[in-house]
């Protein structure tokens, strides 16, 4: 499926500038969508679906290409990204891409949705519907992710995870790491290396009764990306 994913990332041109944003979420976006996420193209509506919130949203090609490569678009929209009439912008819209929960692609915004849906479901009783958020390491610069962090950990918000993909883009450094920030608040947390699926799926599925669960994933330097490695 990888020669695959990269056969779609491929169609898709005219935002060279955010080609790394995208590669570097591409293996945790499959993992995901592939072997965690209960939600289809069948269930995009249903209330008991998980919910996937991209907040790394300014460079959503691995997005829409694993969402085609599901069964969620057409993969023919994939050669018009970016177009005038495209559904797929430069920035997903939730009302033109099957699948999107958000909008997104300014930085700050995707963790403090997924706190106020985890709060939803909850109000609603559905207990079982999981929220994902995938953000990008310069996302934690943020004041509104460190706000939705610190609060999530101590109102206990289990169904809310956080994948937090680390390509060094980062300005400012965090004592211990950025697992260290997610624990001194509460969270539970594991990390992995952002190309290996094993790794990925055994930290994406990792018991974390009571807390909410950060997947801090590694891939190579943002100034690092070369085409061969640019997956």
């Amino acid at each position: 499926m990888t020669k695959d994913l990269n056969r779609l990332m491929a169609l898709m041109t005219g935002d060279e500038k955010h080609g790394p944003a995208a590669t570097s979420t591409l293996d945790a976006l499959w993992v995901l969508y592939d072997r965690v996420l209960r939600v289809t193209p069948e269930t995009v509506d249903a209330p008991d679906r998980d919910r996937f919130l991209l907040s790394k949203g300014h460079g959503p090609m691995a997005f829409y290409a694993v969402l085609a490569a599901k069964g969620f678009l057409a993969e023919d929209l994939l050669a018009g990204f970016g177009s005038y009439d495209s559904p797929l912008g430069h920035h997903p819209d939730r009302l033109l891409v099957p699948g999107a929960e958000i909008g997104s692609g300014s930085l700050g915004h995707g963790l403090p949705l997924g706190v106020g849906t985890a709060l939803g479901l909850r109000a609603q009783g559905l207990t079982g519907s999981r929220v994902w958020v995938l953000i990008g390491d310069a996302e934690l610069d943020e004041g509104s992710v460190h706000e939705a962090v610190a609060y999530a950990g101590p109102a206990g918000l289990e169904q809310l995870h956080a994948v937090v993909i680390d390509n060094a883009s980062a300005r400012y450094g965090r004592p211990g790491g950025i697992a260290d920030r997610f624990a001194a608040a509460g969270w539970s947390t594991r990390s992995a290396n952002g190309r290996d699926h094993a790794e990925l799926y055994a930290a994406f599925t990792a018991p974390h009764p009571g807390r909410p669960h950060a997947v801090i994933a590694r891939v190579e330097p943002k100034n690092a990306v070369t085409p061969q490695n640019a997956r």
